[in-house]
């Protein structure tokens, strides 16, 4: 039997060992009151990475895409689903706008970073982990980070109790095969692991083997995280940015040849399996009806042959301003709070998930800075059946170009034929109506539909006034950041 192979069966008979224990071990405590005292809700906030909106079975994919995701799917069905929920363009500022509730061209962060110099988000920036464990949570990212390699900028240094998984983004994983990467001593991604007040130290290289079984062991930590924080009695606070779907699309190699579809449908397979079990963790361990569950994605689909996403029913990849960008799948259960096969197409914006659930966790938020993300508390418990957030600025990188008001979308830049080419600024703006033409191909005429102008342009003038008041971070900002007083 092969090392891989020995490697793989190993992670998962220590997950199932793992969930077969919490199961027995927790079966008194499900029927009995949670050992939690505190009233603050858990979070697992599930991202995966590149996931289209049409990918899984409750958005229009699951069996269309090769791979049925029935553990998704319940999900949907047991929460509430939204279909108008809004991303950045690419991953390390959407990472940002997670973290941060504050749109990532105000963090230095509003593209993904290149190597050669600093990056990430700089140590005066204040990530929902922070708050959090102020708040009395433990908390744990597993998976990608995307925020900053270097020791001061990795999740121990950003609020978390402790992390492991990659510090920057998976295409990495193709160097070590590349002789003349090898030959040029580049030096290669590792898988790390830290915790709080602690350097990070590396594990091992990050390549394509290393590629096939990390999400395995993300979900491995996961549940054994959420395990030692129930048995302490602490709120938990579970970030899990998987490396799915990114390219390359590998699956474990236990899920290689599943669907018989080929790699990327056995890698939605994987991933619907890993979500059923931390699903299937937090209801052994008696903590379901206190657990707020999220699944969603970065950004929009992934673009790279011969691993495409699907964008369902909008157009467009990541890195554009296009719908198939902006919107991906957003899953929230909360049992008994959030309402359970509700589907809305309000819509919220990911930095509203940093004011939201630090709301719902009795958390402070700054009070020294700009913080975009609004409070979507009473929308996402039902008592709302309006979203508090009416349009946003759309930002690609460091480009402005558009606006979203209600149904419609105002451009400033053409759209990409391809994801890695600059789109060229229009002469004039194109406005959308976004309900009756959802793929962004038929440009609105100004004489007809000019008094949507009024209320986006007036988002953007808005913002752009916050930036003169509260000047951006500059990407490779170094530490200790302090703003202009």
């Amino acid at each position: 039997m092969s090392p891989t192979r020995r490697h793989t069966l190993g992670l998962l008979a220590s997950v199932t060992a793992l969930s077969a224990a919490v199961f027995s071990a927790s079966h008194a405590a499900a029927q009995a009151p949670s050992p939690q005292s505190s009233g603050k809700p858990n979070i697992v906030f599930i991202l995966m990475d590149n996931l289209g909106y049409g990918e899984v079975g409750a958005y229009g994919g699951g069996i269309t895409r090769g791979a049925p995701t029935p553990r998704i799917d319940r999900l949907a069905s047991e929460g509430t689903r939204l279909t108008n929920f809004n991303v950045e363009a690419q991953c390390t500022p959407s990472r940002s706008a997670i973290l941060t509730g504050r749109f990532s061209i105000r963090s230095g962060t509003h593209s993904i970073p290149i190597g050669g110099g600093l990056e990430g988000l700089t140590q005066w920036e204040r990530t929902i982990a922070e708050c959090l464990s102020d708040a009395g949570y433990a908390t744990a990212a597993f998976g990608k980070w995307h925020l900053g390699s270097e020791q001061g900028r990795l999740p121990n240094d950003q609020g978390f109790d402790e992390w492991y998984g990659i510090p920057r983004t998976t295409d990495e994983a193709f160097w070590p095969s590349e002789p003349q990467a090898k030959a040029a001593s580049v030096e290669f991604e590792h898988v790390m692991e830290g915790r709080k007040g602690e350097k990070s130290r590396e594990l091992q290289v990050y390549d394509l083997e290393q590629r096939r079984l990390i999400d395995a062991e993300l979900t491995r930590r996961t549940v054994d995280f959420m395990k030692r924080s129930t048995d302490a009695g602490k709120p938990f606070y579970a970030y899990v940015p998987y490396t799915l779907v990114h390219f390359p699309t590998l699956p474990n190699p236990a899920f290689a040849g599943r669907t018989g579809q080929g790699d990327f449908p056995d890698a939605l397979a994987e991933m619907d399996a890993n979500v059923g079990q931390i699903l299937d963790a937090v209801d052994g361990l008696g903590v379901r009806d206190n657990t707020i569950v999220v699944f969603t994605s970065d950004n929009g689909p992934e673009a790279t042959w011969p691993w495409q996403g699907s964008s369902g029913p909008w157009r467009g990849y990541y890195f554009t301003h296009m719908e198939g960008s902006l919107r991906t799948p957003f899953i929230v259960r909360w049992p008994g709070k959030v309402p359970a096969g509700r589907v809305s197409n309000e819509i919220v914006h990911e930095v509203d998930t940093f004011t939201t659930f630090a709301a719902l966790a009795g958390a402070a938020i700054p009070t020294d800075r700009p913080i975009d993300g609004v409070d979507q508390s009473e929308f996402l418990l039902g008592r709302s059946e309006a979203s508090k957030r009416e349009g946003f600025p759309v930002f690609v990188a460091d480009r402005l170009e558009g606006v979203k008001w209600r149904n419609w979308k105002v451009v400033f830049y053409d759209e990409q034929r391809d994801w890695w080419t600059p789109p060229l600024k229009l002469g004039s703006p194109k406005a959308f109506d976004l309900i009756t033409d959802p793929k962004e191909e038929y440009p609105q005429t100004a004489l007809r539909n000019s008094w949507n102008a009024g209320p986006a342009m007036r988002i953007v003038t808005e913002f752009e006034n916050s930036l003169k008041q509260h000047p951006p971070i500059a990407p490779g900002t170094p530490d200790p950041y302090m703003p202009p007083s």
